[in-house]
This record gives C-alpha cells, structure tokens and sequence, in this order.
C-alpha cells in the first residue's frame, strides 16, 4: 500500500479532527429521546495544511497523488496526533488548492482534508 510521503509535513496550525457519531435519535411521547449507535465503525475527517518545502516537493506529491493513489486509492498514513498508522484517503479525490509561501514556490501548501475510519 501507499504511504503518504514523509516530504509533506502535516502543519499545527490549521489542524483539526471531526466525525459523524452514527447515532439515531427517536423523539418519545414522553420521557427523554431513544438513543441508537448505528454503525461500529465512524468516519474521520482531520482538516490540515500540508507544507512542501520546495518546489520539488509540491510536483512530487502531485505525481504521487495521481500516479500512486490514482486520485481516489487509500494510502498509510502516521496519523499527526496518536502517531498510529491508519488507512486515508483524499474524500471525493481532492487534495485542495496548491498556495505559494515564497516566489516560484519555494515553498507552499495545500489545505486540505484526510479521511480515515475509526
């Protein structure tokens, strides 16, 4: 399997993790609402910036990104917080807008989202 390139450093700043509970809600006559899990297993998205540190490396991810993965396939990833390996993907195959830091992209980074399951 693919693993997501150790060249594309996950940034603090911008970084942020949420998922849907799968939990069904059922409003009584009376009493508080019924409550029930719907799936074993939820959907993590973690929001993030990812910096390239040249312009080399922002190409690289790209060919990695359609050539590897195929825009759409899961890949390894060390996950930034629990420094476990999880199975992601890019949702709906996108990687976000490319933004340069410095003239001729020297530096730059994309915003975008990771999915995994928990």
């Amino acid at each position: 399997m693919a693993a997501f390139p150790a060249y594309a450093k996950i940034l603090f700043a911008g970084y942020g993790e949420s998922f849907d509970p799968s939990v069904e809600t059922t409003e009584m006559e009376r009493g508080p609402p019924q409550e029930e899990v719907l799936n074993t297993q939820v959907i993590v998205s973690v929001q993030a910036s990812i910096l390239f540190r040249s312009a080399a490396d922002a190409e690289a991810f790209e060919t990695w990104y359609f050539d590897e993965i195929g825009r759409i396939g899961w890949f390894d990833l060390i996950h930034p917080r629990t420094g476990k390996t999880v199975k992601a993907k890019f949702p709906g195959g996108s990687i976000g807008t490319l933004v340069p830091l410095l003239p001729r992209f020297r530096a730059s980074r994309r915003d975008l989202v990771i999915q995994y399951m928990r």
